[in-house]
């Protein structure tokens, strides 16, 4: 047994020396690449073929995104020198010698306004406009007012001349009071009304007759007061007399419109004509309200009349 082991041993070494025993050798590790490989292959081909190309995807993904932001980024920059470079090089000019910034010329091509050649600073008036002040609208209002009163005062005075041009009794204005006294009756062919403090604050008596009843000074003196507004009087006289040794006033008021016959510092006689009967200031009908002040102080003039006139 030893020497079969031993020859089988040897065999090898005398035909690795043999040169038919080496080209036989030879071709069967020919053979056998030939036969194994194919065989051998295939599973191996087959699992080294996965993880390559999961590899190659993966590195080629991370190659793809950068180029793509790239891609991007190009895009963006070559639409903002699309629209920015024209504009540029149109505003900058051809052969310009000094650099000029954007800024720059964004001056220059700032929008400016230019006024007509006959364009001009126009003043305005107050008047060409209207109030719009509380104190400016009660102004107006007031002057308004004003003026509403001057054309009723003067609607008045033309009715009341409407009235005595047709009046069937003629006014004889050269008329002086009848009698002979120091004192006389201001009016004739009157009715009495309310006397003194007769319904509340009321200074003197009203003698009730047609507008256009001739007036008349109550006694001699100096007119002191002749006016066409005389507070609530309306139109009014005053004149003052000294009779009996005492400073004695007389008043006449809401006569007519235009009527006055004495103006301020006048003097007068007694039953002079003085003017006429009618209804203006605080009136509601035709009458003389008459007053009478001695020294200063309010007396009735009623009861002074009928022991005085005659």
């Amino acid at each position: 047994m030893a020497e079969e082991i031993d020859s089988h041993a040897i065999v090898p070494e005398h035909a690795a020396t043999d040169p038919t025993r080496r080209a036989r050798k030879r071709q069967t590790p020919v053979r056998q690449a030939r036969a194994v490989p194919p065989a051998k292959s295939k599973p191996t081909t087959v699992r080294s073929s996965a993880p390559s190309s999961s590899s190659a995807s993966s590195t080629k993904g991370r190659v793809l995104k950068p180029l793509r932001s790239l891609a991007v980024l190009a895009m963006v920059g070559g639409l903002v020198a699309t629209v920015a470079i024209p504009a540029f090089a149109a505003t900058a000019g051809v052969g310009t010698e000094e650099a000029r910034t954007i800024q720059q010329m964004a001056v220059d091509d700032a929008q400016s306004f230019v006024a007509a050649s006959d364009a001009n600073a126009t003043e305005l008036s107050r008047g060409s406009y209207a109030a719009t002040t509380a104190e400016e609208i009660e102004k107006r209002k007031a002057e308004e007012a004003a003026a509403e009163r001057a054309r009723q005062v003067a609607k008045a005075a033309a009715a009341a001349a409407a009235t005595r041009s047709s009046s069937s009794v003629p006014v004889n204005i050269a008329l002086t009071s009848p009698g002979t006294g120091e004192v006389r009756w201001p009016i004739l062919n009157f009715t009495k009304g309310r006397g003194l403090w007769d319904s509340g604050y009321h200074q003197g008596v009203d003698l009730l007759s047609s507008c256009g009843t001739p007036l008349y000074a109550a006694a001699a003196g100096v007119v002191k007061v002749s006016q066409e507004s005389y507070g609530g009087y309306g139109v009014g006289v005053s004149i003052d007399h000294v009779i009996g040794g005492q400073q004695v006033n007389t008043l006449y008021g809401h006569m007519t419109y235009g009527s006055r016959q004495v103006s301020v510092g006048q003097s007068v006689a007694a039953g002079q004509l003085i003017g006429l009967v009618g209804s203006t200031g605080s009136s509601t009908a035709c009458h003389l309200h008459f007053e009478v002040h001695i020294n200063g102080s309010v007396v009735d003039p009623w009861a002074w009349l009928q022991a005085n006139a005659g």
